[in-house]
């Protein structure tokens, strides 16, 4: 103890590996030092709460180490101060309207942990959030994920950052031949379970259990549950798990770039399209010259043998996703924030859609009946119902049934109708229950925003952040005060309708759900399964 208050009283040089000279910090928001395998780390003290900003989970993945798995972090000397989040992840743009552009750098992979400033010592339960931003973009930093008022409920709130676009899920067969396990691809993937495991074998040092940690995420986080789910890596690194707006479920068969030998040939295009002959060539690029040209071909997951072997529909379908609780659910109007439907006509219904989703023009015409666009009118809200349930509503639905299916774990299915008051001529205008709306509620961040929040507003940000605790403390999301929320079954009224006064009801839009399944079905049936013999160790889904 003697030697760690001499640590704690000396402005020490950071040594580690992207690490940078602190200038002492201020004593009354220093924090005491604690160990992590990798040195000592200490962290700032503001409102009851401990953050902990910037911290390591593995190498920098530059040089040599660019589309490499993730390794581990280099010792460091002294006690590193961890008061600044570190660069986000190579990337364009930003994930949300709004968002203030972060800095960023291919040093990336950082995440941050907030604890309640009482938390030595015990053993808390363990919130890791994965950011959206469809693997392009996106900040573990972003002021909307802070964990600041989730940890004052004692639990311990980790983000993360990951490898995004073509530095993230390049493909490329050069690679895939060096690869002891045949595969390229996913390093976004790689990234988020060394962060897991980095938060199994370190979490306990600040408070947390990591025998009770939730991983959870929204949009192409959410995603990534569902693929983490999936994945034998990620078997035992996490018990319960959430997803918002976001599943990787559909019918795999219509896109044929998650397969790993088209993921290679787009990724041999992508590098022709830079100059760049070969992989030392494409080492060699500075990382800005990698975000030119049409990244999107190369930044999604694909089904290799190491990282992801079967689809998560395939996994969940055959029992063997990682078997633990889920809390999961959509926005009932998510195509809002992302479409502009008054461009939509009848005449060009079906090339806009197809166009804008990725899906087959086959796919879009068979669903017409469930969604009329006879007229102006109708073709504009079809658009954007159409889009809400390929995109987000039939993922989660069906996320919720396979799972239900196993009648071992838990699962709480969540439709999200409440408009929050997005400000008239905001980025977010007219967006009603969107993409992104349930986020202030679920952080309970409301006072970041200086708009017109009403008392029921407060309430549900209670209700909703609550909920999400809760779920994240137990596997169940019910608790002293909260509405009650019945555990998912097919065919029952126990879809839980976030709104003003939460209530349960039954899947709203049925049908269109339904006719959506019979496409993919058909799809399933016509090609083969997306699968490829594993590497990693398989394993049957356990009971929790």
């Amino acid at each position: 103890m003697r030697m760690l208050d001499a640590a704690a009283s000396l402005i020490i040089l950071v040594t580690c590996c992207g690490g940078r000279a602190n200038a002492e910090v201020p004593s009354h928001r220093s924090h005491r030092p604690i160990r992590v395998a990798s040195g000592w780390l200490t962290g700032v003290r503001e409102g009851g709460i401990t953050e902990y900003r910037g911290v390591p989970y593995a190498a920098p993945p530059v040089g040599p180490l660019r589309w490499q798995p993730p390794q581990p972090v280099r010792s460091w000397r002294g006690v590193r101060i961890a008061d600044r989040f570190a660069p986000a992840c190579m990337q364009r743009g930003v994930s949300m309207p709004g968002e203030v552009p972060p800095a960023v750098s291919e040093d990336c992979l950082y995440l941050n942990i907030w604890t309640p400033a009482d938390a030595a010592g015990k053993a808390l339960p363990v919130l890791v959030w994965i950011h959206g931003g469809g693997f392009t973009n996106g900040s573990a930093s972003m002021p909307l994920y802070w964990g600041d008022r989730l940890a004052r409920r004692d639990i311990l709130v980790v983000t993360i950052a990951y490898r995004l676009g073509p530095f993230g899920f390049l493909a490329y067969p050069a690679l895939t031949r060096e690869s002891p396990h045949h595969a390229s691809g996913n390093y976004g993937l790689m990234d988020q379970i060394a962060a897991l495991e980095w938060v199994r074998r370190n979490i306990a040092a600040f408070g947390g259990d990591p025998r009770r940690v939730t991983v959870a995420g929204q949009s192409a986080g959410a995603m990534s549950v569902s693929i983490l789910m999936a994945s034998p890596l990620a078997h035992g690194l996490f018990q319960r798990a959430i997803g918002e707006s976001g599943g990787l479920f559909e019918a795999l068969e219509a896109a044929p770039s998650y397969r790993l030998e088209n993921a290679e040939r787009l990724g041999e295009r992508y590098a022709t399209s830079l100059s760049a002959g070969s992989l030392a060539a494409l080492r060699a690029l500075p990382a800005a010259d990698l975000l030119r040209g049409d990244v999107a071909a190369v930044s999604h997951p694909i089904i290799e043998p190491y990282v992801l072997p079967m689809s998560p529909y395939e996994a969940f379908a055959s029992g063997h996703q990682n078997n633990v609780a889920i809390l999961v659910g959509s926005n009932a109007e998510e195509a809002r924030a992302l479409m502009n439907p008054s461009i939509v006509t009848p005449e060009n219904f079906t090339p806009y859609i197809a166009r804008d989703l990725g899906a087959p023009a086959a796919l879009i015409g068979a669903l017409g009946v469930a969604y009329p666009h006879r007229t102006e009118v109708e073709a504009r809200r079809s658009a954007i119902e159409m889009e809400t349930d390929l995109r987000f509503g039939w993922d989660m639905w069906t996320w919720a049934r396979l799972q239900a299916r196993t009648r071992r774990s838990p699962v709480y299915y969540y439709s999200f109708t409440h408009r929050p008051p997005f400000p008239k001529g905001s980025p977010y205008d007219g967006w009603g229950a969107s993409h992104f709306a349930e986020l202030w509620y679920v952080f309970d961040h409301l006072d970041q925003e200086r708009w017109n929040w009403t008392s029921d507003d407060r309430r549900l940000a209670q209700d909703v952040s609550g909920y999400w605790v809760h779920f994240v403390k137990s596997g169940d999301p019910n608790g002293p005060g909260l509405p009650s929320w019945p555990r998912y079954k097919p065919g029952t009224a126990s879809v839980l309708d976030l709104r003003r006064s939460p209530q349960a009801g039954p899947v709203a839009h049925l049908a269109r759900l339904q006719a959506i399944s019979a496409i993919y079905r058909t799809y399933r049936g016509a090609g083969h399964p997306i699968h490829v013999k594993s590497t990693a160790r398989r394993v049957s889904a356990p009971d929790h």
